[in-house]
């Protein structure tokens, strides 16, 4: 997504937790920066830019916070089925030290250290933990036992419980700047829709202008799987840019690169960032059909390559998939997955 006019590059966006909450923030900052007035026309056009090209950057923010609420997600089910399992142990142990417990009152009464000891309060365990000594060896190893697995299970309820609370702060961060980028792509597009036919025309050709002399022979395809990437590509032609979307009716750039390989078995990472370093690095002039072409420092838009200076990507909101030149605007690195 995002126009494809030669602009300064930005800073680029970690992919951990915290950080992409915090470019998250940046970027709506940076969003609601850009005055809502409409300019000249020359003045359109370079805010209409600004605004798809830091929409693409909150886009590509957004597809990393979403991936981590996924993966936190998966996590937090894992997390569950083990303290169930844990919990299951539990009780299993509590039964087995209460057949003791009756064993020893039908044999002549209860101890009334084992007594104390099999309370349905975790914490009286671990504070009367010193009358294990008064037990014969098999009740101390078992209530040992219980009370590292109960420690164990409260360790784990504590750290689902954070995962849980990072969750919930991924998902409003992510909601909330959902809506805002969502506000800006309609300024872009209304601005855009503000200038004569003339204009767009202009303004869509300047998006799709670049050199077509930067590589040597196309060549064929890296791999089988990169073969079958570019035709799942080419087979997505002129379908939707829908932002936040990875197919297979609508597309943001990673999106597409991402459905594209996954056609061919292979699991690219969501964002243009993370795709960037899925695979090996090699020159502009080598480039080959299915090698990934990332651009502006940032790494914040991709498109795959298919050879004699071109690409398929899918560009900005009301552009659909489509092919462009490969410089079309700056070019920060190629990956061959």
């Amino acid at each position: 997504m995002g126009s494809h006019r030669r602009t300064a590059p930005s800073s680029g966006s970690e992919r951990s937790t915290a950080l992409a909450l915090g470019l998250l923030s940046a970027a709506a900052t940076a969003l609601g920066a850009v005055p809502a007035t409409a300019a000249p026309q020359e003045d359109t056009r370079a805010e209409v830019d600004r605004l798809y090209r830091e929409a693409e950057k909150a886009t590509e923010a957004y597809n990393a916070a979403d991936e981590r609420a996924d993966a936190l997600r998966r996590d937090i089910a894992g997390a569950q089925d083990a303290i169930a399992r844990k919990q299951q142990r539990v009780n299993t142990m509590r039964e087995a030290l209460g057949s003791l417990a009756g064993s020893q009152y039908r044999s002549g009464g209860l101890d009334p250290t084992l007594s104390l000891l099999l309370s349905e309060d975790p914490e009286d365990y671990l504070r009367k933990a010193s009358v294990l000594d008064r037990l014969g060896v098999h009740q101390t190893a078992e209530l040992r036992k219980l009370r590292g697995t109960l420690r164990s299970l409260s360790q784990d309820r504590a750290e689902a419980s954070e995962r849980l609370g990072a969750l919930e702060r991924s998902r409003k961060a992510a909601a909330t700047h959902k809506r805002t980028v969502e506000r800006k792509l309609a300024e872009a597009r209304r601005l855009l829709g503000s200038l004569p036919a003339g204009e767009r025309a202009a303004w869509d050709g300047a998006s799709r202008s670049g050199r077509t002399d930067l590589l040597g022979p196309a060549g064929a395809p890296a791999s089988g799987r990169a073969a079958a990437a570019v035709a799942a590509a080419r087979s997505a032609l002129g379908r939707p840019y829908v932002w936040g979307a990875n197919g297979p009716s609508g597309f943001d750039c990673s999106g597409l690169t991402q459905w594209a390989y996954a056609q061919a078995g292979v699991a690219l990472p969501r964002t243009s960032q993370a795709q960037r370093d899925a695979g090996r690095q090699v020159p502009l002039s080598e480039a080959r059909p299915g090698d990934l072409v990332l651009y502006r420092s940032d790494a914040s838009h991709v498109a795959m390559y298919m050879g004699n200076g071109q690409v398929i990507h899918a560009p900005y909101p009301g552009a659909p998939v489509r092919y462009d030149p490969v410089g079309m605007m700056p070019v920060s690195s190629v990956t061959r997955v």
